[in-house]
């Protein structure tokens, strides 16, 4: 609950850093806060090296934390505090004959829910290869993730001379509209025989804005697309400037594209997913692994950390971003005597 009172949203994690590494100090080797500002913490020191990524940072909005009975409600509870502390706790009570086998590092990086991906950046450059990977998303207590879409970030700005609105030159807004009409008729071709939506081309409108001093009209739209296995980020923004070439030659649109991250999808069996199904059914679970039209740090490690990873965690991901964000309890518990059971089996 701790986290969770603690507000972090991307940018602003200090507190809840200082939080977690105080509370993983006293049963680890050894915890700390890196120049990223990730809060992390090193259980055991076996040669099996495992990495347990989460993150800190929350989406933005705020109110107050609450809990009823075996409910917690509040920012971060599901997306994914309760993922981050679920592995640090089972990474907390490995006994000694474990800790002597392997070495699990809890990892709570900065900045996951917005472009820069800053805490997943830095632990790429300054800790080496681990051997296996989990990452703290919300998948359900009885489920796992085993990839992730990828996602491209595409600004549109159109600027043109202020004229009379019965004028019959396209506003700088209908301009910018254009765009956006012209990308979503693309993602809809390219998506043409998917096979469902992991694997299909999705392009969502987020904003636009239009306004005018009098003299100039600018307009701006932000769209976000989530890509399939086989569309690389440098693919797709090739293809977007090849949809929009019409509107930069002839109404001076510009654009911009950042957070560009290929997608990943693990096999589906393997040393975690095996460990995971049998944990899963020892605590009462019939496992499920998914497939997510989101994106996640996965993306951003996959392609440097290639060993096996796939991403679990208590909490109902259809919250995540939401008003209604909560967590049950009884769920956040089982998960972790999961993950203790997954340690287990990876040690032994």
């Amino acid at each position: 609950m701790g986290a969770v009172e603690r507000a972090s949203p991307s940018g602003c994690e200090a507190d809840v850093a200082a939080y977690l590494v105080d509370a993983m100090r006293p049963w680890s080797e050894r915890a700390e806060i890196d120049e990223a500002g990730n809060a992390v913490g090193w259980f055991g020191t076996g040669p099996l090296r495992i990495v347990a990524l989460g993150h800190l940072d929350t989406a933005p909005g705020w109110w107050p934390v609450t809990r009823a009975g075996h409910e917690l409600r509040g920012r971060g509870s599901v997306d994914a505090k309760g993922s981050l502390c679920a592995l640090a706790c089972a990474a907390a009570r490995l006994p000694a004959a474990l800790r002597s086998r392997l070495s699990v590092q809890v990892i709570g990086a900065v900045e996951e829910e917005c472009d820069t991906s800053k805490g997943a950046r830095h632990a790429l450059q300054a800790y080496p290869r681990p051997d296996l990977v989990i990452v703290g998303e919300p998948s359900g207590w009885d489920a796992y993730t085993l990839g992730y879409k990828g996602r491209l970030a595409v600004e549109i700005r159109a600027e043109r001379a202020e004229g009379h609105s019965a004028a019959q030159e396209a506003s700088a807004a209908a301009v910018a509209a254009n765009a956006w009409h012209m990308l979503e008729a693309w993602a809809h071709d390219a998506s043409e025989g998917a096979a469902g939506a992991f694997d299909a081309v999705q392009a969502t409108l987020l904003g636009i804005a239009s306004a005018s001093d009098g003299l100039r009209q600018r307009a701006v739209a932000h769209v976000a697309f989530r890509l399939p296995p086989g569309l690389d980020a440098a693919a797709a923004a090739a293809r977007v400037e090849a949809t929009l070439r019409p509107l930069v030659a002839r109404a001076g649109v510009a654009l911009r594209m950042s957070g560009g991250e290929g997608a990943y999808r693990g096999p589906r069996d393997g040393p975690l997913p095996r460990a995971l199904r049998v944990a899963i059914r020892a605590e009462g679970g019939t496992p499920r692994p998914l497939l997510k039209t989101g994106t996640s740090d996965m993306n951003v490690i996959a392609p440097t950390w290639d060993v096996p990873m796939l991403a679990y965690g208590p909490g109902d991901a259809s919250l995540d971003h939401t008003p209604d964000e909560r967590i049950d309890l009884r769920e956040y518990a089982r998960s972790i005597r999961v993950l203790e059971r997954v340690f287990t089996a990876l040690a032994t």
